[in-house]
């Protein structure tokens, strides 16, 4: 897929206009500040309908606006084109494909897929479980439609567990809670175990391709990516019966303790823990070729290239670590740089790549 061109209105501090992006490569020149992420949040918000920087829709409007858009006109590869926009009004946001109202944004992964690479993505190396956990359902979502219609499916069952748990501790449930739990366990129970099999499926292949692509770049071998699941357990019986064994623990601490919500996922080498005893530069390349990976993947499933959005990637490598990485860059339709006027990106043009200077939230083509 090819994105001809980017429209907004009152996005973020970028100038009223329509951008045209017709080429394979495009970068974005600029000072810090100046509006380049800005830019590719805006790409990124007419695939997902969210900002990849954690925002709120309200933060995506220009100071003093409460109203914003964005749009893309795109031409897919069997030749047939159309437009996303998505606006932001009232306090509501309203996704149209070809001028339709979608009813779900999962409609939005088969038209526009982008992955983005930025700084916030060292989040799935040195954050939380949960940023892990994440990166991981997305990787699965992009390619799996129906798993992410289970992942919906388990994370309103655990909100009704939970809020049953959380209003017998602050007693305000009236009478045992153990039929409510009862019912709602059997669900639990089986989208829990769907994700469960998934992910682990999903992070064996991923380390597979993962490992070597590492050591390609990074001269380390030996790193994998390993699934530790919340629930020991080979099927819905022996969950069943383990949650019930915890049942106690749940009601006296008003959550729900186990389950996929509590999965975890780990970098190791030699059989040990290796993000936390890893460099800055060495966290900084895992993340940048976790992406690279899940764009592969993204294309082994599906036979499609997604779109890529590259925030300021080069900028802390070295020039053999540059050449290195965008050797393993992965098939694209389209990829968006971002680069500061002072790195060397006039080496990385090609004879058909877009410049645009960005400068104050105005994009505007040509070289400085």
């Amino acid at each position: 897929m090819l994105i001809l061109s980017l429209r907004t209105a009152a996005f973020r501090n970028m100038v009223d206009a329509e951008v045209f992006t017709g080429a394979k490569d495009v970068f974005l020149v600029g000072e810090n500040g100046q509006g380049k992420t800005n830019f590719l949040e805006a790409l990124y918000f007419c695939s997902y309908a969210s900002s990849f920087r954690g925002a709120r829709d309200a933060e995506l409007a220009r100071n003093s606006e409460k109203d914003f858009s964005a749009a893309v006109k795109f031409a897919a590869a069997d030749g047939i084109s159309g437009e996303v926009l998505i606006k932001f009004e009232k306090g509501k946001k309203n996704v149209l494909i070809d001028g339709k109202r979608a009813e779900d944004r999962k409609d939005l992964l088969s038209v526009a897929p982008c992955i983005v690479f930025c700084h916030e993505d060292m989040e799935f190396i040195a954050g939380s479980p949960e940023r892990r956990r994440w990166f991981f359902d997305q990787a699965l979502s992009l390619y799996d439609p129906v798993y992410l219609d289970d992942l919906r499916r388990y994370r309103r069952v655990l909100k009704s567990r939970n809020t049953v748990l959380r209003d017998h501790s602050l007693r305000r449930l009236s009478g045992s809670p153990e039929p409510l739990l009862d019912a709602l366990d059997t669900q639990y129970v089986m989208y829990g175990i769907k994700l469960m099999e998934k992910r682990e499926t999903a992070a064996r292949l991923f380390s597979e391709l993962f490992g070597p692509l590492y050591e390609e770049v990074s001269g380390i071998s030996g790193i994998m990516v390993r699934y530790l699941p919340s629930w020991k357990t080979a099927g819905e019986d022996e969950a069943a019966v383990l949650l019930r064994e915890r049942r106690a623990a749940d009601l006296a601490s008003g959550i729900s303790l186990s389950g996929p919500h509590r999965d975890r996922y780990v970098f190791t080498r030699a059989g040990a823990e290796f993000a936390g005893s890893a460099s800055t530069g060495q966290r900084r390349l895992l993340a940048l070729l976790l992406r690279v990976a899940q764009a592969r993947r993204f294309s082994e499933m599906t036979g499609k290239n997604p779109v890529l959005l590259l925030d300021d990637v080069l900028l802390e490598m070295d020039g053999e670590k540059r050449r290195r990485f965008l050797s393993v860059l992965p098939g694209y339709d389209q990829a968006f740089y971002t680069f500061l006027p002072e790195e060397p990106y006039e080496r990385y043009r090609r004879e058909d790549t877009l410049v645009y200077q960005v400068n104050g939230g105005r994009i505007e083509e040509g070289t400085k």
